[in-house]
């Protein structure tokens, strides 16, 4: 008996099925055609982001004499690891990378932990004077004192030739700042503080047990940006740093790259030629040794982006 009801009840759910799609509004074709143009435009931007990255990575991996002659396009010629090995044979390149991954670490830490610290009270509507606090903040990012006031600011600190002086002067950024303190006023209700309070629960427990566990997107939006910043900069320790044990990676790559097309004074023809190879070969491994770390980090955070960014961005 329920095998025949069954059987009865096929042709209905088909006919409701055939139903359902008679009503559906079918495409307008000046939507496809915009869809259409979209995706071709998508296209376009992907292809002009993937080739300048796939000649940089095949011309890593091909000979001097390829590189120089252009004879690479994206695919390696005449396959050859002499430029990752004139990379990694430098103990300057080993030393600036260590550098590198102490300030981007580092600094990382130090700036979220400063972003929340200040982002957070700042979301408050409890906090008296918060929109005064929050106008300075915003002043500092449309005027700053300039290069040199900077600089004696800190020199006057002590900081001069020293790590921190890679981490302490830019470890607030306003930008984040305004992204974690949206994201606070609107992630977290008053209700929620309220019902804390009443169970006991002081600020700074509030903070740790409730607020970060449910900040972790825009948290990890705030530290990829620190990261990369700390990653790619060069200019603060080309003015704070003198001791090249204490140079980062970029900047180490920045004075490789200038000695060795420079050319050092050598007299041989065939000398000039075979450095001046070597240097064009060691443009395309260091891009590529320089960007392996934000590359790891990027797809762990991936998921965290765009969440982090559109909750952080609404006005609150």
């Amino acid at each position: 008996m329920s095998v025949q009801t069954e059987v009865r009840t096929l042709p209905g759910k088909r006919s409701e099925r055939r139903a359902a799609r008679a009503r559906r509004i079918r495409e307008p074709r000046s939507d496809r055609m915009f869809l259409i143009c979209v995706y071709l435009l998508l296209s376009v931007f992907f292809l002009v982001v993937l080739l300048p990255l796939l000649y940089i990575v095949a011309s890593s991996f091909s000979s001097p004499a390829a590189v120089s002659s252009g004879r690479v396009l994206f695919w390696p010629v005449e396959f050859s690891l002499r430029g990752y090995n004139a990379v990694f044979d430098n103990p300057q390149i080993v030393q600036g990378y260590l550098n590198s991954l102490f300030y981007t670490v580092v600094g990382t830490i130090v700036s979220v932990t400063m972003t929340v610290a200040i982002a957070y009270p700042l979301s408050r509507r409890s906090l008296v004077g918060r929109n005064v606090v929050m106008t300075l903040i915003l002043f500092t990012m449309l005027f700053t004192g300039g290069l040199i006031p900077t600089y004696l600011v800190v020199q006057s600190a002590g900081l001069l030739d020293t790590r921190w002086a890679l981490i302490l002067p830019q470890a607030i950024g306003v930008w984040q700042v305004i992204i974690a303190r949206t994201y606070f006023r609107t992630a977290i209700p008053d209700e929620l503080v309220e019902a804390a309070q009443l169970d006991g629960c002081g600020d700074l427990r509030f903070l740790w047990s409730v607020v970060i566990p449910l900040a972790k997107p825009m948290i990890a939006v705030v530290a990829l940006m620190y990261a990369i910043m700390q990653w790619n900069s060069y200019f603060d320790a080309l003015i704070y740093l003198k001791n090249p044990d204490l140079f980062p990676l970029q900047l180490v790559l920045r004075n490789i790259l200038i000695l060795n097309t420079t050319g050092g004074g050598a007299v041989d023809a065939s000398v000039v030629i075979q450095r001046q190879e070597l240097a064009d070969l060691l443009k395309y491994s260091l891009i590529v040794v320089a960007s392996v770390p934000v590359l790891l980090i990027y797809p762990f955070v991936a998921r965290y982006f765009t969440k982090g960014i559109l909750i952080g961005a609404v006005k609150g």
